[in-house]
């Protein structure tokens, strides 16, 4: 582990009353892990501003499987971005509605491309996309 730096943070008394209130919730041991995480988070965040940055992710997405032609539609995008697919799960949520898991990897512009374009498919009732960092630029 890389050595630790100390420094001093000046915050007004309610933000970090409300601070210290999101660690509670959150479990966290000390302020210390949790500004470090919020550091790395605000890290990978930039990282993404480069969409050429090569990322992994999960798109998650819940959709009527009655609506015409909206399985074709989802089953081309999918080999579409084949190459950047990893795996996908499915999930028949009830009668009408299914929900996919696709484990993704690729640029971060592709991967946000694919998911806008599931998300603009009619009968396509909601979509998350969650994006991680593969960690190259990211200290410890």
């Amino acid at each position: 582990m890389d050595e630790l730096a100390r420094f001093g943070v000046s915050l007004p008394a309610e933000l970090l009353k409300a601070f210290d209130a999101y660690l509670e919730r959150k479990h966290y041991a000390n302020r210390s892990e949790a500004i470090r995480d919020l550091i790395r988070q605000k890290l990978v965040e930039e990282e993404w501003k480069e969409s050429e940055e090569e990322v992994a992710g999960v798109i998650t997405y819940l959709y009527d499987h009655h609506k015409r032609e909206l399985t074709d539609k989802l089953l081309d995008l999918q080999h579409d971005f084949y190459d950047r697919i990893i795996t996908t799960q499915h999930l028949h949520v009830d009668h009408e509605r299914c929900l996919e898991i696709v484990l993704v990897k690729g640029r971060a512009n592709e991967i946000k491309n694919l998911a806008d374009k599931i998300q603009s498919l009619k009968g396509v009732l909601h979509v998350n996309l969650a994006l991680t960092t593969l960690g190259k630029n990211i200290p410890a």
